[in-house]
């Protein structure tokens, strides 16, 4: 796995409220965004909001309590493939796979495991966006 964080997600209670108070701070958000999810692009990592229960479900945690704290970090990878690479490295490294890697509703494929700690790391392969050489990921413009 390089060492590389690509998106910062926040599961939140209501996307279009905090959409709004990102945006009331000058924060732009990207061409892909949705009544479903808001992508801003920080530097070289987006930063999504996205709801707290679909995203719980989308990790197959649940969404208050313990296993999840509305927080996941994710790690994209240049090849769809490489999703089950990953995941099958971090299982030997100890880590504990949440879900195996699988067709995403959105049009990728995607994992989740969760490091010793239980914090939530998503892998994925989107095909709407490249990572660069620095590792940085971007969507690709419309």
């Amino acid at each position: 796995m390089e060492q590389r964080i690509s998106f910062i997600t926040l599961g939140v209670s209501d996307v279009a409220r905090a959409r709004t108070f990102y945006e009331t701070l000058g924060w732009q958000a990207l061409a892909q965004s949705n009544e479903s999810v808001a992508f801003f692009q920080c530097g070289g990592i987006v930063f999504a909001l996205f709801g707290r229960a679909a995203l719980a479900e989308d990790a197959k945690v649940a969404p208050y309590g313990e296993g999840f704290s509305g927080v996941a970090l994710a790690h994209n990878v240049r090849e769809k493939h490489e999703v089950d690479l990953v995941l099958a490295e971090v299982e030997a490294a100890g880590g504990r796979i949440l879900k195996q890697g699988q067709e995403a509703f959105w049009g990728g494929y995607t994992g989740y495991f969760c490091d010793p700690d239980a914090h939530i790391w998503e892998v994925a392969w989107n095909p709407g966006g490249t990572i660069g050489e620095d590792g940085s990921f971007h969507f690709a413009r419309e």
